[in-house]
């Protein structure tokens, strides 16, 4: 009986519910309408860890460093559109409590927090859409030009 009571305290004291149950890098589908746009992702830090073209998926750590979660901000751009910028942020993963109920010291205080594990992502999809350009176009009257400003014209017709 004694053996028992050691194997199932040990059990709970080295237990770590989100590192066994979750997990720290999750895969994120990116999209954009219109699609075909410039993507680029930064992690809580400022580094640039991912450039390309939507529709992307790539896989993102939840944790930044012990105790710390992450944050990416992902920037959308295409030419004739204005940028757009979406926040990807992190949560406390459910099972990570679970060490709670457990009594997972360890894996509490240690063990999820340096994995990642306790973190998980509030989405895995991020879907932006980009408004139309908002560039006009100043029309003047040539009249009202300086002589410096006129030498510089091309006649187009």
């Amino acid at each position: 009986m004694q053996k028992i009571l050691i194997a199932l305290l040990t059990v709970f004291t080295f237990t770590q519910c989100a590192s066994i149950l979750s997990k720290s890098s999750y895969p994120i589908t990116i999209t954009s309408s219109p699609s075909a746009a410039s993507v680029s992702v930064t992690d809580i830090d400022g580094n640039e860890i991912f450039t390309g073209e939507t529709p992307a998926s790539i896989v993102l750590s939840s944790s930044a460093r012990f105790f710390k979660r992450n944050r990416y901000t992902l920037r959308f751009s295409k030419p004739g559109f204005d940028e757009s910028i979406a926040v990807l942020e992190c949560k406390v993963d459910g099972w990570y409590w679970g060490n709670l109920l457990l009594g997972g010291i360890i894996g509490m205080l240690i063990v999820d927090p340096a994995t990642g594990a306790m973190y998980k992502f509030r989405n895995q999809t991020i879907s932006t859409t980009l408004p139309q350009s908002s560039a006009k176009l100043d029309v003047i009257d040539i009249n009202n030009l300086g002589e410096k400003e006129k030498e510089n014209l091309v006649r187009i017709n």
